[in-house]
């Protein structure tokens, strides 16, 4: 395990890491969007006012769930916070740390999903409509076990208005790696995904009218366990205010999804690199 200081001398950095297309749903795990900064706090409590990281970022990861064709989308990466009240982040959306310690958050937060288009994969989606760019709101939660063993949990609950129009949890664990060191930090961990029956129905159910116009037969997806995955994080200090993130992971779908006509493949992996500057 990476020496406690090595821990402390970097946590001011660390959370500088999200993806660049964080909003799109994706195989990374929903702790990878935020990682390091609830052990930020806990090794570095007297930070300054104003954080401000920005810089840019590529994802190349499925055209949707499910999908055995992968896009490139390029995008900003940006992670402003105030004290330890407000962010506006890629990873994180905008929103507010409502109740806070030592080694645990709780927060709220505005996201937005960008949906799903039948263009995406004309032939595979021709007649299954469009699932709408749509707001979101996430309830997430963190907490770290302690210094000596810097284990970290998140689960975050997500509610889209318009889209899906449904409910997502998400259940992750990390923590950071050996062979970290000054310039180099790496963080490691499984996520699982829930969903309830509007989400799933949207996302990998065949309606009637969509079985009709489709080459699909009708399907009913279900309420509960969507997916299961692991994640890595890892973050290059080229010195005090630039770094690089790359971020990879593979996520194995579950239960109905799995089972559901419009899925090509049950695994799906995603690589995610950006270039950031501190200031």
């Amino acid at each position: 395990m990476t020496k406690l200081p090595v821990y402390a001398s970097l946590a001011c950095l660390i959370c500088g890491a999200p993806a660049a297309m964080a909003q799109t749903p994706s195989p990374l795990g929903e702790w990878q969007y935020s990682a390091g900064i609830p052990l930020e706090k806990l090794f570095q409590p007297k930070q300054p006012d104003w954080q401000v990281r920005i810089g840019i970022g590529s994802t190349f990861e499925p055209r949707y769930d499910g999908s055995d064709r992968y896009h490139t989308m390029v995008g900003p990466s940006t992670d402003i916070r105030y004290k330890d009240l407000a962010f506006l982040s890629t990873g994180e959306g905008l929103g507010v740390n409502v109740l806070q310690g030592p080694n645990w958050r709780v927060s709220v937060s505005a996201v937005y999903d960008l949906g799903r288009r039948a263009h995406d994969d004309p032939s595979r989606l021709y007649g299954m409509g469009n699932i709408n760019p749509a707001p979101e709101m996430k309830l997430a939660g963190e907490y770290v076990i302690s210094k000596e063993f810097p284990l970290v949990f998140r689960g975050a609950v997500t509610r889209s208005f318009g889209g899906s129009n449904g409910w997502v949890a998400d259940l992750g664990a990390y923590m950071p790696l050996p062979g970290s060191s000054e310039h180099f930090f790496w963080f490691a961990g499984p996520s699982v995904t829930f969903a309830d029956s509007k989400y799933m129905n949207s996302w990998f159910g065949v309606n009637a009218s969509q079985a009709a116009a489709s080459q699909y037969g009708q399907y009913d997806a279900s309420a509960g366990l969507k997916s299961a995955g692991f994640g890595v994080t890892m973050i290059w200090f080229v010195n005090k205010h630039w770094f690089l993130t790359a971020d990879g992971a593979l996520k194995r779908l579950m239960g109905s999804a799995a089972n559901s006509p419009i899925t090509q493949t049950k695994t799906n992996g995603v690589c995610d690199l950006s270039v950031n500057y501190q200031f």
